[in-house]
């Protein structure tokens, strides 16, 4: 008798299959999570260079095609040479030589610029940090004078704190140098392997950036063999939605964070704010962060003028408030738009867990990558509402008391029943 093969037994198995499998890399995520991300953080230390060329090619690649469509083309077009194959390879390549040249100009330019002084602000900061805190403690005594009591708390947390201080300098801090020198050092290996990582991934983003179509089309390639035409297509327009955001986001917030630190660099240097490059840096490079990071660099550059002068320091406030405030309701939107399409509450959201989980790094991540999965749960959602024969329109759910068939009901006496969508 011959055999008739059932393919509901192919998916009961596939399916049990699938489940041990989960359970064992819950198991092991669960009671072995340590090793799991000491592996992890291993294979990420192996590969960083090539992440690292990813991330540049990336970065990299609107400049680029920026150089390659609106001035490399049209000088070719102009000497009335073929484009073919050929002169399209030294198109991309001079495009490629001219990006590398910008981008190394702009960074020489910044760091020469800006790295003198620093290196000058912060020589007079521990040059002048007694001066900084007489004048501090003056300021503070000044303004205790008129209150005994505040100024007896004040004396009375001051003794008990410094010796607090001064215990833990001489039983802790002290036996302890020993191990923080060796953490200094293996923070400079650390440095030194970065650079080299960087230097690796720039070559390898020259590469990348040199054949991106064909990159590009190997991997649609690879998602047509894996998957059907109708998900392939999915999955491509998903990831295509994916760049538009991250691009948008990214490169929208890093104009906008020039543009914020050369406002304050500008506006600083007019009140007479002490150390307005170093205070302008950090809130240009915080700024990038969105939401917390102008808190994030008004706060040391606040008790750093704080030290200075106790006047400036509150017209710095006052100015970082209003620039803010300018940065939130001007110039952020006229630059990134709705890049992310997120409401206020789901950008604090993401920040906060993406910052918990990566640190700095996630808070600036964290607002485009929720911005795509909350897509992507949206699209998930109005898919089956849709095959559910229901409206995918919030606004009929906001008075929605419950539903009767595909009718929106609502049995509070101030609305009356809602028409069936069409």
């Amino acid at each position: 008798m011959k055999y008739r093969w059932d393919k509901k037994y192919l998916y009961w198995g596939m399916t049990a299959f699938g489940v041990i499998i989960a359970s064992i890399c819950f198991y092991y995520v669960l009671f072995h999570g340590i090793s799991l991300r000491n592996g992890l953080r291993t294979a990420a230390g192996i590969a960083m260079p090539i992440i690292d060329g990813l991330a540049l090619a990336y970065l990299m690649c609107p400049i680029v095609n920026f150089v390659e469509d609106n001035l490399i083309f049209p000088l070719f077009k102009k000497a009335k040479f073929d484009i073919n194959k050929k002169s399209k390879k030294i198109v991309r390549f001079v495009s490629i030589i001219i990006t590398v040249f910008i981008v190394f100009t702009f960074i020489y330019g910044f760091f020469s610029m800006v790295i003198p002084q620093l290196i000058t602000s912060i020589q007079n900061i521990i040059q002048q940090f007694p001066v900084y805190l007489d004048n501090l403690s003056q300021w503070l005594g000044t303004i205790l004078s008129d209150n005994p009591n505040l100024e007896g708390i004040a004396i009375q947390l001051f003794n008990q704190y410094s010796g607090e201080v001064e215990h833990w300098l001489n039983q802790s801090f002290l036996p302890q140098l020993n191990g923080m020198l060796m953490s200094v050092s293996l923070s400079v290996l650390g440095f030194l392997k970065s650079v080299w990582n960087l230097i690796l991934g720039f070559i390898i983003a020259i590469y990348l950036l040199s054949s991106k179509e064909l990159f590009t089309g190997q991997c649609k390639k690879i998602i047509y063999a894996i998957f059907e035409t109708k998900t392939a297509n999915f999955f491509i327009q998903d990831i295509r939605f994916t760049h538009k955001t991250f691009s948008g986001f990214l490169g929208g917030k890093i104009i906008d964070s020039i543009i914020i630190g050369i406002l304050c660099f500008i506006c600083t240097n007019f009140i007479g704010t002490p150390y307005a490059l170093l205070v302008s840096v950090i809130v240009g490079i915080t700024n990038v962060i969105p939401f917390f990071g102008p808190y994030l660099g008004a706060i040391p550059s606040s008790i750093l003028i704080l030290m200075v002068d106790p006047l400036q320091c509150l017209y710095f406030i006052i100015f970082i408030l209003i620039l803010q405030q300018f940065d939130g309701n001007f110039l952020g939107p006229k630059i990134l738009g709705n890049s992310t399409g997120m409401s206020a509450f789901w950008v604090i959201f993401s920040i906060t867990i993406f910052g918990g989980l990566f640190g700095i790094f996630g808070m600036f991540i964290g607002v485009p990558t929720f911005a795509v999965l909350l897509a992507a749960f949206k699209a998930i959602c109005n898919q089956q509402l849709r095959k559910k024969g229901l409206s995918t329109d919030t606004n009929k759910y906001l008075a929605l008391d419950v539903m009767n068939g595909k009718e929106y009901v609502n049995l509070s006496s101030f609305s009356e029943k809602e028409e069936e969508p069409k």
